[in-house]
């Protein structure tokens, strides 16, 4: 989100924001929660998302050591955290090189 976050593509990155935590509330309401453990439920998924954003945000300033910190917190028991890491840095470097409509294209209608 950080790589595209422009005027142009505000619009379309709510709409992603939007999509993704529909399409969660609607997988937790196929499980069969009621409404009150939705919102309960919704409500720990955003924060952690968030907290999640905010420590990452300067992901590009971390050293490898400082990422590891980061994913570690929230990934305590994964064991491939190092992997994970290399991934999302390769990751991020593709997003720099792509605009927004390259990975939008093929999903949405114009």
């Amino acid at each position: 989100m950080k790589n595209y976050k422009d005027k142009e593509n505000k619009d379309f990155l709510q709409k992603i924001y939007d999509f993704n935590f529909r399409q969660l509330e609607l997988s937790i309401r196929e499980i069969g929660y009621g409404d009150q453990s939705i919102n309960k439920k919704m409500k720990v998924y955003l924060n952690l998302f968030h907290a999640i954003v905010s420590e990452i945000h300067f992901w590009d300033e971390l050293d490898k050591n400082e990422k590891l910190k980061k994913l570690s917190f929230f990934l305590d028991d994964f064991k491939e955290i190092n992997i994970l890491v290399d991934y999302f840095d390769d990751f991020d470097q593709n997003l720099k090189k792509k605009n927004l409509n390259f990975f939008l294209k093929s999903v949405i209608s114009p």
